[in-house]
């Protein structure tokens, strides 16, 4: 069913019958449809799925947000009642982070999918900072005011994402502040306040690596549960939804489930299995 929130400021879904206890956060350049086949279904969910600002039905923010901005923009909907869970993917998750540390005592859990949590990624190489040479050229020669932004802009555009060329005004703007952070004081929060963690990864996600996955695990934290579903990568498919909706029911459940043994080596702080 769709709905409003905010006073008409966000168009979201609602799923079930009850008051909501999900919060559900798509991806870049997705929209709340994404979480349908995760939270609808004759066996779904009490459940709100948003349009995040500048997605689907709801219109873009006024200027350039940071994802703690659009955190922030959301923080009423952590209000008084039960805590929720928060479910983000790709960009959603990074909402749902700064969410987390705003409001530890109203989330329940988190539920994360393909997230870009920490940077550099997986290699563990240092990041080179600035992108190719001649970008960095333009971003020093722009910076003394010799060249315009539309050079530098020229060569954003060379070296771009497909997300980059394809976003427009602001949101240009949000995505380029997006892929800039980094979230471990948000994980470090999530880890203080004991707040649960389950982290669904597809194996062939390349926008954000399982590798990478692990050292944020590692970060979160005992209360974080990474499971690695084989076959799947970014995007949520069959069977990313159907270990979602497993990671969901755990955090629902009345008595939380006892999280397995770790046998991961290379992440002893955090559980881990294969879907």
């Amino acid at each position: 069913m769709l709905t409003t929130l905010l006073d008409g400021q966000v168009m979201a879904e609602k799923h079930g019958s009850g008051s909501p206890r999900v919060l559900a956060m798509h991806g870049w350049a997705r929209n709340r449809h994404d979480w349908a086949t995760v939270l609808g279904g004759g066996d779904g969910y009490d459940a709100v799925a948003v349009d995040l600002a500048g997605f689907g039905a709801t219109p873009p923010p006024e200027d350039g947000w940071s994802t703690e901005q659009y955190a922030e923009s959301l923080l009423p909907l952590l209000g008084p009642a039960s805590p929720l869970v928060l479910m983000g993917h790709s960009f959603g998750g990074r909402v749902a982070m700064h969410l987390a540390r705003l409001r530890p005592d109203a989330v329940r859990g988190l539920v994360l999918t393909g997230v870009p949590l920490l940077r550099p990624d997986a290699s563990g190489a240092p990041a080179r900072k600035g992108g190719p040479l001649d970008l960095r050229i333009a971003k020093a020669l722009h910076a003394r005011g010799i060249v315009p932004e539309s050079v530098v802009d020229k060569y954003r555009k060379k070296y771009g994402s497909a997300d980059y060329n394809a976003a427009q005004g602001v949101m240009r703007t949000v995505l380029v502040k997006a892929v800039n952070e980094d979230y471990t004081r948000e994980l470090e929060a999530v880890r203080a306040a004991g707040i649960p963690v389950e982290m669904v990864w597809g194996e062939g996600d390349t926008a954000a690596t399982v590798p990478m996955a692990r050292r944020a695990a590692e970060i979160a934290g005992p209360t974080a549960r990474l499971e690695v579903v084989p076959g799947s990568s970014h995007l949520i498919d069959a069977a990313l939804t159907a270990q979602l909706r497993a990671a969901l029911d755990r955090l629902l459940a009345d008595a939380p489930a006892e999280l397995p043994t770790d046998t991961t080596a290379d992440a002893p702080t955090s559980k881990e299995t294969d879907a």
